[in-house]
């Protein structure tokens, strides 16, 4: 059973910058890290190695796999891609890309698992986003709280994003802010 549990949210992405200056959705499909963002990720690498983790799990949406592999890339612990942590399908940067396209961007980590489209696929909104409700949300936060319980390394690092990890905790946390958390 996971023992320590760290939860660390992606850096800023280019989506972040433009809806948090107007609030308006930039139609950014699948935002990458900004500037910025990479800054953040570079930042915080230092501190993540002390954590000595024996597994990453990463969301296959890109900002979270920058992220990722910018913190634990050519480490020796090996980095999981799992959709059932990826953001709460609301704008356009919660609409993934498919796995080969990931495979191409990320050839280090193993996409082979997810399915074309991975995220939620309901109706979609005049932006051409599909919001996910929330009751399906909510079961997926249940049951990624079950799978890191039930998890066999003693020490996980989790690298997602703020409307997740606030459902699962209760607790906003800001770009690359990273926190300890007890499942």
């Amino acid at each position: 059973m996971a023992e320590d549990v760290y939860l660390i949210r992606h850096g800023q992405s280019t989506f972040n910058i433009h809806f948090e200056a107007t609030g308006i959705d930039p139609l950014h499909f699948d935002a990458p890290l900004s500037a910025l963002g990479m800054k953040q990720v570079a930042e915080l690498r230092a501190q993540v190695a002390e954590l000595n983790v024996d597994l990453v799990v990463t969301s296959p949406l890109t900002r979270a796999l920058e992220t990722a592999v910018g913190l634990f890339g050519g480490e020796t612990v090996p980095i999981v891609v799992s959709s059932l942590h990826r953001e709460r399908l609301g704008n356009s940067c919660d609409v993934g890309r498919a796995p080969e396209i990931l495979s191409a961007a990320f050839p280090a980590l193993n996409f082979d698992h997810l399915d074309d489209v991975w995220w939620h696929d309901g109706e979609k909104d005049d932006r051409g986003v599909p919001v996910e409700p929330d009751p399906i949300f909510l079961n997926r936060v249940t049951a990624f709280s079950r799978w890191v319980v039930s998890r066999p390394e003693r020490t996980v690092a989790i690298v997602g994003h703020g409307t997740f990890i606030h459902r699962l905790t209760g607790r906003h946390l800001e770009n690359c802010e990273i926190m300890e958390w007890a499942p």
